[in-house]
């Protein structure tokens, strides 16, 4: 089976657990996908106990925001330190979701936070 076309996306393995435990390097953009899935779901975990209206929208904008900052930081190459590009990507993905719901600190927060932690996870463990 031929997996060039893919190896972009794998960086060539196909281990994803192992590369975390080992501390072996793996593809950014399937590790910010990972991350993004993650960091989803944590949001998503946080807002179910909450009560707004339309709690379905709420909580899928919430979680494919999110994602989108862990997929973001994955695909980004900047010549800065994993945690800035992450503080980076998780306040400018974060602002407009608080802007518009007016809930400034919770939702700037938890996207700076997210996006430190993303960042410094595929800072380290990205190729």
């Amino acid at each position: 089976m031929d997996t060039v076309p893919i190896s972009w996306f794998t960086g060539g393995r196909f281990a994803i657990s192992s590369s975390l435990i080992t501390g072996e390097k793996m593809s950014r953009i399937l590790l910010g996908i990972i991350c993004g899935l993650v960091f989803g779901a944590v949001d998503i975990a946080i807002m179910l106990p909450m009560s707004f209206p339309d709690k379905k929208a709420g909580i899928t904008a919430a979680f494919i925001a999110r994602f989108g900052i862990g997929f973001a930081i994955g695909a980004a190459r900047l010549p800065w330190p994993g945690w800035a590009v992450g503080l980076c990507f998780g306040l400018l993905l974060s602002i407009p979701d608080a802007i518009i719901t007016k809930a400034y600190a919770p939702i700037i927060g938890m996207g700076a936070l997210g996006g430190v932690i993303v960042g410094v996870i595929i800072g380290r463990f990205g190729q």
